[in-house]
């Protein structure tokens, strides 16, 4: 059985985003053909998909990372932004498109938020990890394409 690891990133994002397109929990808002994914962009995407793409590879930077929260994912997905004659800044993605698609990935079953023990409150949440079901996902999703490209046999 191949992991992730084991097949081109790009690829892999590519099968894993065909195959959240037949998830029903995971749908672009109406808003999100308008919406840029940051303050670093001028335009909003121009891939009719873009929503499932993100979906997929935030899939992904959970099953490199680990546990993953927002920020760390806006940090991410960020970019440099054009200040004119300014030197650029990094700037942080938006953390709307990001946090819905968690919740979408939530519902799916896919993915699921991860607390720790706080002595003052009761526990807090650190961010969100891959459940089984979201890993066996990705785990199959890995395989059937090293079979397609000859790395798996």
């Amino acid at each position: 059985m191949a992991t992730p690891f084991d097949v081109p990133p790009s690829a892999f994002i590519e099968k894993l985003k065909d195959e959240l397109k037949t998830v029903k929990e995971i749908s672009p808002p109406e808003w999100a053909k308008f919406v840029k994914t940051g303050v670093h962009r001028e335009r909003p995407p121009e891939q009719p998909d873009w929503w499932y793409y993100r979906a997929a590879s935030i899939l992904y930077q959970l099953y490199k990372r680990g546990i993953s929260g927002v920020g760390e994912l806006r940090d991410h997905y960020g970019g440099r932004k054009d200040r004119g004659h300014r030197p650029e800044v990094k700037a942080k993605a938006g953390a709307k498109i990001i946090r819905t698609i968690l919740q979408q990935l939530e519902k799916a079953g896919l993915v699921e938020k991860c607390y720790k023990p706080h002595p003052k409150l009761q526990q807090i949440c650190i961010g969100r990890r891959l459940t089984r079901a979201g890993q066996s996902l990705l785990d199959r999703v890995a395989t059937r394409l090293a079979r397609e490209m000859g790395i798996l046999k």
